[in-house]
């Protein structure tokens, strides 16, 4: 499968990476990249063929990624556009919905649309992901294959479901480095020392992620399972009950689903 990249910053070095670790040769991947740092970069570090422009791209490929900022979105696409044959566009920006990124692309359909979040960069992302109706099953299975490249991968059934997603794991990772970081804070205020605070706050989330990815049962049970009557954590979980944690935690989320649909709005605009 040949694949190029539109746009060659963090998010597709990390693709780039993940698929030639899993056996991809890079002689078969193609990188469009206007600054000119980025390209030597990329060339030295994965030995990929980058150009600055589309237009000088040897041939067209397999797949079209589209790993651009939303801002720059539209222009690259427009010129994208004239060489687009039989290829699946990947568009990896947030926000842009199928419609404009199709209108954009002179009504081409073959597009998937996905989100992945910021593990991605280290193998550890989750990214979810939504094929227009013109998509065919092997466009799928190889735009599956790309982002499996960066860790797992879920289909949603409508685009609007990747409102709720850019909410819950797009932002997610921003979710957790702050609620660690209010862990580590709270260490501190106990007595404990930065380093043990800041260790401790970190690898309590790492292995409470771990369990709870490699357990069968539900979080809720896994919780409960902690949770001993009478003890300190029924205490601080009371406590969190009593402020409304989780309710504010839903607040915050469709706070930020509602921004994803604003943005997608706004990014749509010609």
């Amino acid at each position: 499968m040949k694949i190029t990249f539109i746009g060659g910053g963090n998010m597709a070095s990390a693709f780039i990476g993940g698929l030639i670790r899993q056996g991809c040769d890079a002689s078969l991947m193609h990188v469009v990249e206007i600054i000119p740092e980025l390209r030597a970069q990329l060339t030295q570090r994965f030995g990929v063929a980058v150009f600055a422009d589309a237009e000088q791209l040897p041939v067209a490929d397999d797949v079209v990624v589209l790993a651009v900022k939303p801002q720059q979105m539209r222009n690259a696409a427009m010129s994208l556009a004239p060489r687009l044959r039989q290829e699946l566009v990947l568009s990896i920006a947030a926000g842009i919905r199928i419609a404009e990124l199709s209108h954009w692309l002179g009504g081409y359909e073959r597009i998937v649309r996905c989100m992945p979040n910021t593990p991605a960069l280290i193998g550890a992302g989750i990214t979810a992901a939504y094929a227009a109706p013109g998509v065919a099953p092997g466009g799928r299975t190889s735009a599956e294959k790309i982002l499996a490249a960066v860790g797992g991968v879920i289909w949603v059934e409508t685009e609007a479901m990747l409102d709720a997603v850019t909410a819950v794991s797009g932002s997610g990772p921003a979710y957790v480095f702050y609620f660690i970081e209010a862990l580590r804070d709270a260490a501190r205020e106990l007595g404990l020392p930065a380093g043990a605070a800041n260790t401790l706050a970190i690898e309590t989330f790492l292995g409470a992620a771990k369990l709870a990815a490699q357990s069968s049962d539900d979080v809720a049970a896994l919780r409960a399972r902690v949770t001993s009557r009478g003890g300190t954590t029924e205490s601080a979980l009371a406590s969190m009950a009593a402020d409304e944690i989780s309710q504010r935690i839903l607040k915050a989320v469709r706070a930020a689903e509602r921004r994803s649909r604003e943005l997608g709005a706004e990014f749509g605009k010609d």
